[in-house]
């Protein structure tokens, strides 16, 4: 089973580059980010026509998630639990996280998430970013106990390590390489969830965002923040990972490129 991610930044405005990397890649799943549209305004023919079964949990012009699956999706949640009892009013207006179950022969469960920016720094927009990791945490935690195949999958909005990023200095001053939404991305992994790309033995330099400002793509300014952390059952199934960089050069691309994990079937 090959499992992608994707940071589409605008489903709708980059349809046609969506459809042609889909088309060309196959994924049996797809969990797309900043779909950037409320449910309804989602092109879902064009992706079903494709055979993919879509599951979306929207927001207006900003944010927003999707599954696809080319198998049936069951035990779909829409949003990240403990959002009833968060004192940030933007868990109520966010859609930033989407799980379901993808019933193949042998199922696996996907959670697609889009955590918070949290720039600029000293603003409550860090503290959210921290606060949704930390209900990210116990959401795992509760994942781990069912003892299932699992990946959480998507953009982290964090730069784990210096070999993460090309130019290191660069990111000293914003929420993604801040020594405290390093340690929230380690601390949930030490759970023990697996990344993809260092079970992949991907080399330092496998960028996933380039910026579209002073042209970070033509020199290769980017940064890695996009993830499959998988649990121990699905680690086990684990067969290869794949940056797809190309992406980057297609027609009005997104400042993402897909991340493919495949799993045995």
């Amino acid at each position: 089973m090959r499992i992608a991610t994707w940071n589409v930044n605008s489903v709708n405005a980059r349809l046609p580059t969506v459809l042609a990397w889909l088309e060309a890649a196959q994924p049996d799943v797809a969990c797309l980010q900043e779909i950037k549209c409320v449910d309804e305004k989602f092109p879902r023919e064009p992706f079903e026509s494709l055979g993919y079964n879509v599951e979306t949990h929207g927001q207006k012009s900003y944010n927003g998630v999707a599954i696809l699956s080319k198998h049936p999706l069951s035990d779909v949640r829409r949003g990240l639990p403990g959002a009833d009892e968060s004192r940030y009013e933007a868990d109520a207006e966010q859609s930033r996280y989407i799980e379901a179950v993808i019933e193949a022969p042998r199922p696996v469960r996907v959670g697609c998430i889009y955590l918070p920016n949290g720039n600029p720094l000293g603003t409550g927009k860090f503290a959210y970013k921290l606060a949704w990791f930390e209900r990210l945490q116990a959401h795992a935690r509760d994942l781990l106990a069912l003892e299932e195949p699992f990946t959480l999958c998507g953009d982290y909005n964090v730069i784990p390590t210096p070999d993460d990023a090309k130019n290191p200095a660069a990111w000293t001053g914003d929420a993604l390489f801040q020594p405290e939404s390093r340690a929230a991305f380690q601390a949930l992994r030490h759970l023990g969830l697996s990344d993809a790309g260092d079970l992949g033995g991907q080399p330092p330099g496998t960028f996933t965002f380039w910026d579209y400002q002073a042209g970070a793509w033509q020199r290769d300014h980017g940064i890695r923040i996009d993830f499959h952390l998988l649990s121990p059952q699905a680690a086990d199934r684990f067969r290869a990972v794949e940056t797809h960089r190309d992406a980057r050069d297609m027609d009005k691309p997104s400042d993402h490129v897909p991340v493919v994990v495949e799993l045995e079937d």
